[in-house]
């Protein structure tokens, strides 16, 4: 997928989520519902991080230079963990003012001020932009975790979540907007509270994977698996000493040790060594590049010959290859 089409796709999502949360705060300030308010904010959220989630996968797309000879693919790492930093901070926000709210509606409730409470009751209108929210939201979900797996973006994989926790605020303030319009005014500073913690669970959950991101964790033993199975099935490779994966933001790096017949010209060593090369980065198109490193099957023999052959080495010296 093509970046231009990329960025067509970003800002039609941008303008967007901008619709939604006019609608969706001037409803809550026009229909009294706290919960809508705090939906248009966590909308707001949104906006921005679906800018940081496009700016981190076109940064990421740069090509290798001498500052970054790996590549740029950890500024999407970056931006997951920017977007779950903005979630987090969205949600703490929400949470406050959200207890505030039901503080104050619980006071009114004790003090019997029946005219201030039926004031609170949200009117039709937050109502529907609630409704409208949930099918919009989920639909962007769908199209985004869709783009997302093409990319293997995990920085347009938390834009896609962020889309599903606007859907589930704006279910929680359709329901707290119902529960008020139903007599219990208590109802929708609680969805404010509800959604809250929604996004809380969505941020720690963006900002743990994105965190194992940057700290080299490996494929997981399925893909390991996989490439230790075509490996083994290339010819001229003997046994597979050593397979090692860590993931480079959407990429992965592969590190192999493959054992050839020592008795074998170089050429014919590369000449394998290069055909698992292939093999792997074409099986794998997300693996970014493989190191492969060639031992000779008789590497114990080799090794007994090659520490006896040193001065002062003791006659039984043996090098551990496990």
């Amino acid at each position: 997928m093509s970046i231009a089409k990329t960025m067509v796709e970003r800002v039609t999502a941008v303008m967007g989520n901008v619709l939604l949360v006019v609608l969706k705060l001037f409803a809550g300030l026009a229909g009294r519902s706290s919960a809508m308010v705090s939906d248009a904010f966590h909308s707001l959220s949104d906006v921005l991080a679906t800018f940081v989630a496009y700016l981190g996968a076109t940064f990421s797309e740069a090509p290798e230079d001498k500052t970054h000879p790996y590549g740029h693919e950890q500024f999407e790492d970056l931006a997951a963990i920017l977007i779950g930093l903005t979630l987090l901070a969205t949600g703490a926000t929400l949470c406050y003012h959200g207890v505030e709210e039901v503080w104050r509606d619980v006071h009114l409730t004790l003090s019997g001020d029946v005219a201030a409470l039926e004031r609170r009751v949200p009117t039709t209108f937050p109502l529907i932009a609630a409704i409208v929210s949930i099918v919009v939201k989920e639909a962007m979900f769908w199209y985004t975790i869709i783009v997302a797996n093409k990319l293997n973006s995990p920085a347009f994989r938390a834009d896609a979540w962020h889309h599903r926790t606007d859907a589930f605020s704006s279910i929680g303030s359709l329901v707290g907007i119902v529960g008020a319009r139903l007599g219990f005014t208590i109802m929708d500073p609680i969805a404010s509270v509800v959604i809250s913690f929604f996004i809380l669970w969505v941020a720690v959950r963006v900002l743990r994977n994105s965190a194992s991101l940057t700290v080299d964790t490996s494929c997981g033993e399925e893909f390991e698996k996989e490439t230790r199975e075509l490996i083994l099935a290339i010819d001229g490779v003997d046994r597979l000493d050593l397979v090692r994966t860590r993931k480079f933001g959407s990429r992965v790096y592969v590190e192999t040790e493959i054992s050839v017949d020592g008795t074998k010209s170089l050429f014919d060593a590369h000449r394998i060594a290069h055909e698992v090369h292939n093999a792997v980065e074409t099986r794998f198109p997300v693996v970014k590049h493989i190191m492969v490193h060639v031992n000779p099957t008789q590497l114990e023999d080799a090794d007994a010959v090659l520490s006896s052959s040193r001065p002062g080495a003791p006659e039984d010296a043996k090098v551990d290859v496990s």
